[in-house]
């Protein structure tokens, strides 16, 4: 009997082409997250210049239409000397004109002169005060973060113990008190009363000026991440991976380190974003009870004083870093969850 015979040609193709397909959809499925957070970035980049061109917008016309101007407190000016200033300044013409003008010059960095401080453009003011704010804000971040998270995770831990109650009472009367009372709190108790710390003054960043005010920016930060870190916390350890862990045999720090803190910070990324903008441009409170050189302090003389440029300037960077800080958040919260780095696509 004649033995049927192997196409061996057509099996070995078939079988080249089913290994080479199940190797390029491995391949293909591996790229896909990454390529999903790609387009997801672009996407919230186009949304994001949109956003910000809206917001300078806004913040233009309403500057401009505030009553008074700059030069009201040049009252011995001659009126020709006051024309030919507010000429200078090209605030003279109309305002869509100036409006033009200003878009033109902020794409480029340059955010124009100061109109109350003459020896000095709005980038350079703003140039001087970031870094105060920036290093003011960092350590207060930090601080709060240390701080409230060990204190949410300590009130997870011992649920419905004295130490939570402690802990949760603790946060709720942080987030209830305002900055500018706790800031005037401070300088009383610790400056005046004590005289242990300088109630004003940066002295370049010297630890002693600092103590004050990071506690002040700090205070209300490790209330608010106390609260979040706990309610992660208790959401996790009550989740079934954990309770498998658990009858794994796995001891509690062990499932507490390895398993549940990775999760339980994910909540607290997207509060990070835009508390971290927030707290690094510069409290606008906190500066000036402490009589910092900060961007805040410049804000509000600005405002007072019509500096237009200033102010805008101020604007334009306090929202792009709310923005770009956003931004990371989501970046970080997919690297962590893996269900939101699929619902990218």
């Amino acid at each position: 009997m004649k033995k049927p015979e192997i196409r061996t040609d057509w099996y070995r193709a078939h079988s080249t082409a089913m290994l080479y397909g199940l190797s390029i959809g491995h391949q293909a499925s591996t790229r896909q997250p990454n390529m999903n957070m790609f387009f997801f970035i672009l996407r919230r980049l186009g949304i994001a210049l949109p956003t910000l061109f809206i917001i300078v917008t806004a913040s233009f016309f309403l500057m401009h239409s505030a009553p008074g101007g700059p030069f009201d407190a040049e009252a011995n000016l001659e009126p020709e000397v006051l024309e030919n200033v507010i000429a200078a300044y090209n605030l003279d013409k109309p305002l869509l004109t100036q409006y033009w003008l200003y878009l033109r010059s902020a794409a480029r960095g340059d955010f124009g002169p100061s109109l109350v401080y003459k020896d000095f453009t709005a980038t350079e003011l703003i140039a001087v005060g970031l870094p105060v704010s920036i290093k003011l804000g960092l350590t207060a971040m930090l601080v709060a973060l240390l701080l409230g998270g060990i204190c949410g995770i300590v009130a997870a831990l011992r649920k419905n113990r004295l130490i939570d109650h402690l802990v949760m009472a603790l946060a709720m009367t942080g987030i209830a008190l305002p900055t500018f009372v706790i800031a005037p709190i401070l300088s009383l108790v610790f400056g005046l009363y004590l005289r242990l710390l300088p109630i004003a003054g940066w002295n370049d960043g010297a630890p002693a000026n600092m103590v004050l005010p990071v506690i002040a920016l700090a205070l209300p930060q490790i209330a608010i991440i106390a609260r979040l870190m706990r309610g992660g916390m208790l959401e996790v350890m009550n989740s079934q991976f954990v309770r498998t862990a658990r009858a794994k045999g796995l001891n509690e720090s062990r499932v507490v380190i390895h398993h549940v803190l990775k999760s339980a910070v994910i909540p607290l990324i997207g509060y990070l974003g835009p508390a971290v903008a927030g707290i690094m441009t510069g409290s606008l409170i906190v500066e000036m009870i402490f009589n910092l050189p900060g961007v805040g302090q410049y804000f509000v003389q600005g405002a007072l004083n019509r500096d237009y440029p200033l102010v805008m300037g101020i604007v334009i960077i306090y929202a792009s870093s709310i923005i770009l800080l956003n931004l990371l958040a989501d970046f970080v919260y997919g690297l962590l969850d893996p269900r939101v780095r699929r619902s990218y696509g």
